[in-house]
């Protein structure tokens, strides 16, 4: 399945991708070489820890690279009533009757323990372009659901986004 990233979200990746192939590869061969140069390998710890790093940096890279590559660029812009991209947002749960904030986020920026949500979950994609008061039916699977109220919508912007999480 295609990732789905805002512009920044592009340029946080491509950012990373340069400093991995500018800064971190540069110095993960040059650790490589050190350890090589303590002689025997087939007991040298330092020479495989360093080509697990150095492997490491090289997948992070090409993982990154095919994100990018397979992408779906999505919009950050929603309208001033509606709820839409890096929105923080307060819903009312009426089966449990509680409150609960969330903030809509891309799925690399999603962490449930931080209630930021994916718009590519079951629970973003229904309150996405739901304004305040709206009841939203939420659909689990083809068998369950629950309906949630939108009380409030913060526009909070990218700006405040955190770090792309790392696989």
């Amino acid at each position: 399945m295609r990732e789905q990233l805002t512009e920044s979200d592009v340029k946080k990746i491509q950012e990373e991708i340069d400093h991995r192939k500018l800064v971190v590869r540069k110095e993960a061969i040059e650790a490589v070489k050190e350890a090589r140069a303590q002689g025997d390998l087939s007991e040298n710890f330092e020479y495989y820890a360093a080509k697990k790093d150095k492997n490491r940096n090289e997948s992070r890279i090409r993982y990154l690279e095919n994100m990018l590559k397979h992408a779906k660029i999505v919009s950050e812009e929603s309208r001033p009533d509606e709820v839409g991209m890096n929105d923080t947002v307060t819903l009312y749960f009426e089966d449990d009757d509680e409150e609960e904030v969330y903030r809509l986020v891309t799925s690399i920026r999603g962490n449930s323990l931080e209630n930021r949500i994916s718009i590519e979950s079951p629970l973003g994609k229904a309150i996405e372009g739901h304004h305040v008061g709206d009841q939203v039916e939420v659909k689990v699977n083809d068998k369950s659901s629950y309906v949630v109220e939108i009380r409030k919508i913060e526009k909070t912007g990218e700006e405040d986004s955190d770090r792309i999480r790392s696989y």
